[in-house]
């Protein structure tokens, strides 16, 4: 739980950890062992930052992330499928049950799963539960339904990242699938056309856009917005558009890790895996990043899972059968790519 650029290369932003010094993904000789390489969608970089540097404390292991949208880190490794770089990969449903289907993830029981009841299979693993929202510069008031976003005033302010590429563009589509039907919701996204801006790959680079008032609606998720305006001061609301009946509602939208195929350092993504899920990784996701925790033996009380809390208030969570999403997934983008044209 953060310009649209061409694909992959331009899209992916090499970084390392402050506990990293290292460049590029780790590869050959002794150093390999002692590199992490995570591929990520972007949101959880607060959260990163702290577990990581107490990961590399605790056992050596340096740690270094490659950030894109949730579809492009996926895309990645199908092309590094012959030479593979990555060793933990995070990202949202739809695209991590691709990466399993395409074969880029290998089986890994990590422990402590069988206290994770969120989205998990055979090689995959929520590590950040998370909600879909949308998010309003204090110019444009809050939206109170779908209907007030096709309103006029917005043209030309309003964005949405890209379904097929973004995770938190691809919940928007699902969303309006479950609330309108399929035939409904292209109508709707159709005429909403009118007012985007255009496509993104990227959800994460709408927040400072909306911020400065370049855009007055955006679509985000919880986690990501919630750390936004506390840590960065930004000047936009979370909100939730009502559909036709006057219900809230939004899709359950986690961050879910899985461990490479062959991974150059899979000893080393299996240790990050079973941290990041321990009950002492886990009691820091609300307080670190406003992320909820996977396991349900971990009870947050602070103030920022209390943040959540109010902010998802009265709003209904629907929980989409991910495989059945997937298997759909090509289809529905080519008939959301025709009807906007």
């Amino acid at each position: 739980m953060k310009a649209l650029k061409t694909l992959l290369a331009a899209t992916l932003l090499l970084t390392a950890t402050a506990a990293c010094g290292g460049t590029g993904a780790a590869s050959t000789g002794d150093g390999a062992k002692k590199t992490v390489t995570v591929y990520t969608a972007d949101g959880l970089a607060d959260w990163y930052k702290t577990r990581f540097d107490a990961f590399t404390q605790k056992t050596g292991i340096k740690v270094q992330t490659v950030e894109a949208g949730s579809g492009e880190v996926v895309s990645r490794m199908q092309k590094e499928k012959s030479n593979p770089q990555a060793d933990v990969v995070v990202t949202l449903p739809p695209f991590i049950q691709k990466a399993s289907a395409d074969g880029l993830l290998q089986k890994y029981d990590v422990p402590g799963e069988d206290h994770v009841k969120g989205v998990k299979g055979d090689d995959y693993v929520t590590v950040v539960d998370n909600y879909l929202c949308f998010i309003a510069n204090q110019q444009a008031g809050t939206p109170k339904t779908f209907d007030d976003l096709l309103d006029p005033k917005f043209k030309g302010k309003l964005q949405y990242s890209t379904p097929g590429q973004a995770g938190d563009g691809t919940a928007v589509l699902l969303l309006l699938h479950h609330l309108l039907g399929k035939p409904g919701a292209l109508d709707y996204l159709k005429k909403l056309e009118a007012n985007n801006v255009g496509p993104s790959a990227s959800t994460g680079k709408l927040q400072p856009k909306v911020s400065k008032g370049e855009l007055l609606v955006a679509n985000g998720d919880v986690q990501m917005n919630a750390a936004s305006i506390a840590n960065d001061k930004s000047a936009f609301s979370i909100f939730f558009p009502a559909g036709a009946d006057g219900k809230k509602s939004t899709l359950a939208l986690p961050y879910v890790m899985g461990l490479g195929a062959g991974a150059p350092n899979a000893d080393g993504g299996k240790q990050l895996m079973e941290y990041l899920l321990s009950t002492d990784a886990q009691e820091t996701v609300s307080k670190d990043a406003f992320g909820v925790p996977a396991r349900d033996d971990v009870k947050p009380t602070d103030a920022n899972f209390q943040t959540v809390e109010k902010v998802t208030s009265g709003v209904e969570v629907w929980q989409p059968d991910w495989s059945a999403v997937l298997s759909d997934l090509d289809a529905d983008v080519a008939a959301y790519t025709k009807a906007v044209g």
